[in-house]
């Protein structure tokens, strides 16, 4: 293939005078595939070639962890993180390396098994925006308010589809190389490989070095044996539009239900990690149970009810995850995590201790009185972890029959009854406990008299 080495300069030189215009620090997206690899190569190499006296902002290099990404590819990615951070010191260059992750609330675990969330599907993505685009953006914020602007830097390319290109133009200010970002104000788009096709990113990766020491022909041949693509880092919402699902990349989350198959990690499975196979085993049936009714609750989160079509053919839609399909998905996870030996790291681990204690505190608020999660930990891990004991359940497995009994002799919803009895006990010890009876009535409201209500339905 043609390497053009004057295409590789000009983009070089750009960078360098883009870097040079201002004092707004960077920062860049990396991902570990191809496309940012080439993004972060050449800005390495641009700076470098400056000197030392030139070199004035900060570049931070940001990579995206969900938590539940492909473990060789997180483990790839991680290394390669320290390999950069390692040489830029050596050669004193104004770059840092960081690893941004969602919040605990919103992880994948969190949102599935503490919440309920349905595993997302193509109309509700909601995983993209919690795990990928909060995080990053709150990297860039925080170095908003420290610096005032930043500019972000991303390897997207104009080539990968109409609709991205389309996106990229909308954004682009006449006769500027920077884009405007479509949520942060304070925050401009850098795309210096946006004219670069798919030869071009090949032809560079396979001609140059790493500067730290990647061999990139190892890309190479991880690209060959798989059906996808790179899952990038989304910073701009509109762009993420254009994305599409990184469920058939090989780095994307090995969680992911958006697709009907999961051809990356079956083709890592195919092609010798055999040890992730329990892993494509509880993706498949963590996407074959979104749609079943008896796992799912009859009201959705704002406590309404709601059905789908008309007339004869319509039915009750689906809420989220009932306590008990939740308490299932979490016992085969854990199942799942013992079936998985990592030979590359051993303290693997598919769900964190923060996850578990964080779902623990969600279900005992919902009304897990038999603070169950514990228990279910123990029975499938045979060992116990350091929870904290203030959480006990509030009665004990007698007096939680008593009260059932109780609530069906007298017509009273048994959840709405949990409820009301959690909101008391958030607000036991107070001397004034103001606010506790808006509590019981935007509970009443949800739960009680939304009972009948429906949405999407019109006589």
């Amino acid at each position: 293939m043609f390497y053009d080495t004057k295409m590789i300069e000009s983009t070089m030189e750009q960078v360098q005078n883009v870097y040079l215009m201002d004092s707004l620090p960077w920062v860049v997206g990396y991902s570990g595939g191809k496309d940012s690899t080439v993004l972060v190569q050449l800005i390495f190499q641009a700076i470098y070639n400056l000197p030392e006296e030139r070199r004035h902002k900060k570049i931070y290099i940001i990579s995206s962890d969900t938590l539940v990404e492909t473990p060789l590819i997180i483990a790839s990615i991680n290394k390669t993180l320290m390999r950069i951070q390692s040489k830029a010191l050596e050669l004193e260059l104004p770059i840092e390396t960081h690893k941004v992750r969602p919040e605990v609330e919103k992880s994948f675990w969190s949102s599935i098994i503490g919440k309920g969330y349905p595993s997302p599907r193509q109309k509700f993505r909601w995983c993209t925006d919690r795990m990928k685009i909060d995080p990053a953006n709150k990297f860039i914020k925080d170095k908003v308010d420290q610096f005032g602007e930043v500019i972000m830097v991303l390897g997207v390319r104009d080539s990968e589809s109409a609709t991205r290109a389309q996106v990229m133009e909308n954004h682009t200010i006449d006769g500027k190389v920077l884009m405007r970002h479509s949520t942060l104000s304070n925050a401009y788009v850098y795309a210096p490989i946006r004219h670069f096709d798919l030869d071009d990113v090949w032809n560079y990766l396979l001609n140059e070095e790493s500067p730290w020491g990647n061999d990139n022909f190892e890309l190479h041949a991880l690209y060959q044996n798989s059906s996808g693509g790179e899952c990038p880092l989304i910073v701009d919402k509109d762009i993420k539009e254009t994305a599409g699902s990184c469920g058939n990349s090989r780095f994307g989350c090995w969680t992911c239900t958006v697709v009907t198959e999961d051809k990356a990690l079956n083709g890592f499975i195919e092609s010798g990690e055999d040890w992730l196979r329990p892993l494509a085993v509880y993706r498949k049936w963590l996407s074959e149970i979104r749609d079943n009714r008896d796992m799912r609750e009859k009201r959705r989160m704002n406590g309404s009810i709601y059905f789908v079509g008309q007339g004869e053919e319509r039915e009750l839609g689906l809420g989220p995850f009932t306590l008990e399909a939740r308490k299932e998905i979490l016992r085969k996870l854990l199942e799942t995590q013992q079936e998985v030996i990592n030979p590359y790291d051993p303290t693997y681990e598919l769900i964190s201790v923060e996850e578990l204690k964080h779902i623990r505190k969600l279900w005992i608020d919902e009304g897990d009185w038999t603070d169950s999660l514990p228990r279910i930990y123990r029975e499938v891990m045979g060992t116990d972890l350091d929870w904290d004991y203030n959480e006990r359940s509030l009665f004990d497995d007698d007096q939680i029959t008593a009260l059932e009994f109780l609530c069906e002799k007298h017509g009273v919803n048994m959840q709405l009854m949990k409820k009301l009895v959690n909101v008391e006990k958030n607000y036991s010890g107070y001397r004034v406990r103001r606010g506790l009876f808006q509590e019981f009535d935007k509970i009443l409201k949800q739960d009680w008299l939304h009972y009948g209500k429906v949405e999407g339905y019109k006589e």
